[in-house]
């Protein structure tokens, strides 16, 4: 990605990676070619973002099984933030637990109340290997949170529980793109 442009503007919309399928609930593998093919990833991933309406992607909801994730997502001060990060690593999740409504590209048009820390802290790297720290609140917090969790091999479904969890997998299960049975 070239310094100053546009995110995802030279970039292709990719398919999505639905709930069930197998890279998606697998841990992503750390980047270790920092080469054209990265920046070429990190355009596509901003691209499928876009054109998702989403507000962050996860590499393996694109089909790559690497630990790199794409955002452009507001804070509860209306703050935008837009990057990147590879390699990412939570070190920090703390503050206020809240539960709010909290979606993914992955289960199109469902949402359930998910608890998550009020503030996160990512460190990683750029597509050139540089160092990067990120610091989010609130929704952004929640953002991170999620987008880590993707390179785990987790989806927001599995930090529901009781009657949350249920409804969720069920309407998943009955969902037109379903890949998955409720369970």
């Amino acid at each position: 990605m070239r310094h100053g442009s546009i995110p995802g503007a030279s970039g292709r919309v990719r398919p999505l990676t639905l709930l069930g399928e197998p890279v998606l609930h697998q841990p992503c593998a750390q980047v270790t070619d920092f080469g054209p093919g990265l920046a070429r990833l990190v355009e596509d991933m901003f691209a499928t973002m876009y054109a998702a309406q989403g507000v962050g992607l996860a590499a393996n909801q694109v089909g790559e099984g690497l630990r790199v994730f794409v955002f452009d997502c507001e804070d509860d001060d209306d703050v935008r933030h837009v990057g990147h990060v590879v390699n990412p690593r939570l070190v920090e999740a703390d503050g206020e637990v809240i539960r709010g409504p909290e979606g993914c590209l992955s289960l199109p048009g469902l949402e359930a109340g998910t608890p998550r820390f009020d503030h996160a802290r990512v460190e990683g790297v750029d597509v050139n290997g540089e160092p990067v720290v990120i610091h989010g609140t609130g929704w952004f917090a929640r953002c991170l949170q999620h987008e880590c969790d993707h390179l785990e091999g987790r989806t927001y479904t599995e930090r529901v529980s009781g009657w949350r969890r249920r409804r969720v997998l069920r309407q998943a299960a009955r969902a037109p793109w379903a890949r998955v049975t409720a369970g």
